[in-house]
């Protein structure tokens, strides 16, 4: 009997799963259009799609990355967000309102905040006081909190926020409101913020416990519903989920802590990128990931994904950009990723004063680019590529999904070229090329702007519809290589099959680093690392696969943030002068300078609990000529290239009888399953002995 691993990621417009035969290291890749409404029901029938292809078999994992709690925070219809309340100190009930003095819109005077999550009549104030030094100088109110949950019972309130005055110093009185709370509340949902955020930066802590207490009932809710669907499928394994970080956790962590999964999809591509980047031994790559909604890219860097400890959830994104203001804070962690509404289905327009605009509004799955046929009248980035010859214009997915270039050209004679004056290819070309922009300043982004140069890194592009537009972004950015993987349209669910089991803990210290004893700090590791331990031998992780990262955050005395340095095991005092070091050497890396002679502080003492996971085994292939077999060309089309400005007959291949070796002169378009890629006129593309398209420039430069 063949043992599967099995993924499951929820995109914008498909839903795909991955299923791993861990014997032989075959995968089966099965992609079926999202139900936004009922997620639960795409994810379903991929399931039920994999079982009916795959006899006789018994899978042992099942990781699962969705969008749903960031949706629910931005108002999907279906995902109404709970009844919440907040119990605070006395005197700070209005904090998640007040916030801070940011404007996200600088000059409009009419600038709407985001909704407070939690209205006003359900914030409570309890009596009770802890000092800065985690001092009790007003014991807690028992009484008073007995009373106020006899009150939230009477509301209907389903899940309560609880964040006290300096509780990340001593959590006392947090517990025993926690306590009160579930013995006479059980089935309410209750976050602490010592155990949710236990850091300084009261806004920011109770905005984080808030947005973890709001999602509870939601998240647990959907993930039991699934476990239960699945297991009615006569499938009994745990159910584990992508977090932000990138780690997977599984379902009763991530349910008590969703917070921690808001990013859970866009996350696994930048995994896969980190987890290919090792086997093919380049340590700098751009993680490009285009699908039917959004593009975003995310940087790894020696090998290890770039990591930020806050984020707005549900904010707006204007050029790739949270904006700051615009969302709830969280202090969690999240691959740092830069986003834009940049994907196949993305509506392209022309506004008032005739310009042409492509986005932010997609079409989604339902009804999705005009060239599927299922309704849809706006022209969208796919239905551009439709008309410029690179999409095959019959059908998708391997002839399982018609397409219909007709209605493509509808579409954007009507919408565009009636409105300003272009020709069909113009305006088809003119959509491409904005959208390319768009994702060009995504990738500036996470590499320029972080200071890297992107001419180090290689591209690695995935997406249904990232291959597509690989060569254009790369010659934007003079990066002179680029990866595309075996199943590009399936890559960010390969990338839940690499993920290790990851938590993530906090102790705040607040010390000057010439008032540190390396001991203290020592032993502060030693109690999180046990904390850690807890966590995944839960998550059933064997000790010997257990890792610990520890990591510090300083700042100069008087700064507003931090930046997090690694530290050694074991920590003593020469390892407390070397962190003092790295810190200066970070600051210099980040903002341009160090001040050696500047105090510097300890902020938060900080350990990632890591459970590895055994790696998939991918297939080796040996190596043929360079010359493709006759057969892989499957057709000759007109395809359209900015660098001839005009349609090329173009040989169009079939990327599954394409061997390990061959080479691929441009212009070609290569089809495969899941997606497409366009091989530039400048550019070829060779085979690799993992089944990679090595794209790379014929002159050896960009």
């Amino acid at each position: 009997m063949a043992k599967y691993r099995v993924s499951i990621d929820i995109g914008g417009t498909f839903t795909d799963l991955v299923a791993l035969d861990e014997a032989s290291g075959e995968i089966l890749n099965i992609k079926v259009p999202s139900t936004p409404r009922e997620p639960a029901k795409a994810v379903m029938e991929a399931f039920q799609e994999f079982l009916e292809k795959s006899i006789h078999t018994d899978v042992s994992t099942v990781v699962h990355a969705t969008t749903i709690a960031a949706n629910a925070l931005l108002g999907q219809l279906n995902l109404e967000l709970p009844k919440t309340a907040l119990i605070t100190t006395k005197g700070f009930r209005d904090i998640i309102e007040i916030g801070r003095q940011r404007r996200h819109e600088l000059y409009n005077l009419f600038v709407q905040k985001p909704r407070t999550l939690i209205p006003r009549r359900l914030r409570f104030e309890v009596e009770e006081r802890t000092g800065p030094k985690g001092e009790i100088l007003t014991p807690l109110n028992e009484e008073e909190v007995k009373g106020l949950s006899q009150q939230l019972k009477r509301e209907n309130v389903k899940a309560i926020a609880v964040a006290l005055l300096f509780s990340y110093i001593n959590q006392k009185h947090e517990r025993e409101i926690g306590k009160i709370l579930k013995r006479l509340q059980p089935e309410t949902y209750v976050s602490l913020s010592s155990e949710t955020a236990p850091e300084y930066r009261e806004y920011e802590r109770t905005s984080t416990t808030v947005v973890n207490a709001v999602l509870m009932p939601i998240v647990s809710s959907y993930l039991n519903t699934l476990q239960e669907e699945i297991e009615k499928l006569g499938v009994k394994t745990p159910l584990c989920v992508m977090q932000s970080d990138g780690g997977t956790a599984s379902k009763e962590i991530v349910s008590r802590k969703p917070v921690s999964m808001v990013e859970s999809g866009p996350a696994a591509g930048v995994i896969a990128s980190a987890f290919y980047g090792k086997l093919l031994e380049m340590d700098n790559i751009l993680s490009f990931d285009m699908g039917g909604t959004t593009a975003k890219a995310g940087a790894v860097k020696d090998a290890t994904p770039e990591v930020v400890n806050e984020y707005e959830v549900a904010g707006r994104v204007h050029s790739g950009r949270i904006v700051k203001g615009s969302g709830y804070p969280v202090r969690q962690s999240f691959i740092d990723l830069a986003e834009c509404s940049a994907g196949g289905g993305t509506i392209a327009w022309v506004d008032e004063g005739g310009a042409l605009q492509v986005g932010p509004v997609s079409a989604g799955a339902e009804p999705g680019p005009a060239c599927y046929g299922k309704g849809g009248r706006q022209p969208t980035v796919t239905d551009a590529n439709v008309v410029l010859g690179r999409l095959n214009p019959r059908y998708m997915l391997g002839g399982e999904m018609p397409t219909y270039a007709k209605l493509s050209e509808k579409a954007i004679l009507r919408e565009v070229c009636g409105k300003i004056r272009l020709e069909l290819t113009e305006a088809a070309a003119g959509i491409v090329s904005i959208v390319n922009s768009a994702m060009a300043k995504v990738l500036r982004i996470v590499s320029v702007e972080r200071g890297h140069d992107p001419r180090d890194f290689v591209l690695t592009c995935f997406g249904g519809a990232g291959p597509m537009h690989a060569c254009a972004l790369a010659e934007e950015l003079n990066i002179p290589k680029i990866i595309i993987p075996p199943n590009p349209g399936l890559f960010s669910a390969y990338g839940l099959l690499t993920a290790d089991f990851k938590s993530t803990f906090v102790d705040a210290v607040m010390k000057l680093m010439n008032e540190v004893d390396a001991k203290e700090v020592e032993k502060n590791f030693q109690k999180l690392e046990l904390k850690g331990m807890r966590i995944l031998e839960r998550q059933c992780v064997p000790k010997g696969n257990m890792r610990f990262v520890r990591q510090l955050d300083l700042r100069y005395f008087g700064q507003s943030y931090e930046l997090t340095v690694p530290a050694t095991a074991p920590f003593t005092d020469n390892a407390l002068r070397q962190v003092v070091e790295s810190f200066h050497k970070k600051h210099k890396a980040v903002y341009g300078y160090a001040v050696r002679d500047e105090p510097v502080e300890l902020v938060n003492v900080r350990l990632i609990a890591v459970g590895l996971v055994k790696k998939p085994r991918l297939k080796e292939q040996p190596l043929h000529g360079e010359d493709p077999p006759k057969e892989v060309v499957i057709a000759r089309r007109k395809v359209f290239f900015e660098q001839h400005d005009d349609y090329v007959k173009t040989p169009i291949y079939e990327r599954e009888k394409l061997n390990s070796g061959n080479v691929v002169e441009g212009p070609a378009v290569i089809e495969q399953y899941d997606a497409t890629t366009v091989v530039y006129p400048r550019w070829k593309a060779s085979v690799d002995k993992l089944g990679n398209l090595v794209l790379s420039t014929k002159n050896g430069g960009t």
